[in-house]
């Protein structure tokens, strides 16, 4: 089987997450340093069998492409390069950043570990993922 990829971008960190062989459950994997993301998905992706590469898709309320979009344009165009068998496919991230703060309240984390943010992205990561998930 096979696993989906997802990719929450950030001009300083980008969020992973992973979804099981049967593509069924998706689980936050880790939190790379955003100039080391290609060295870590290179290394991935040789262990293990990726078949899709979701990366989040930043809008505003109306719909249209957030600032951020211009950063992460690039980043897709080098990742269709360097993986060149593997697809890529946007989600809709909106609100993900809060919905992950939610969540560790939620999962009853205390105000420090809130703060972190590697962990936001990699639960965002995992929001964008379970997202695709449950629509597909």
């Amino acid at each position: 089987m096979a696993q989906i990829l997802s990719l929450d971008y950030g001009k300083k960190r980008i969020g992973i997450a992973v979804t099981d062989d049967f593509q069924l459950i998706a689980s936050g994997l880790t939190t790379v340093n955003t100039e080391d993301i290609f060295s870590f998905l290179e290394n991935y992706v040789k262990k293990e069998n990726v078949v899709l590469f979701l990366v989040g898709e930043p809008k505003q309320m109306n719909n249209t492409p957030s600032e951020s979009e211009i950063l992460i344009i690039p980043f897709i165009e080098k990742l269709k390069k360097l993986f060149k068998d593997i697809p890529i496919k946007r989600v809709d991230e909106r609100f993900t950043s809060k919905m992950a703060f939610q969540t560790m309240i939620d999962g009853g984390l205390g105000k420090k570990k809130r703060k972190n943010k590697s962990l936001i992205d990699k639960i965002s990561a995992t929001i964008i993922l379970q997202t695709y998930l449950e629509r597909n």
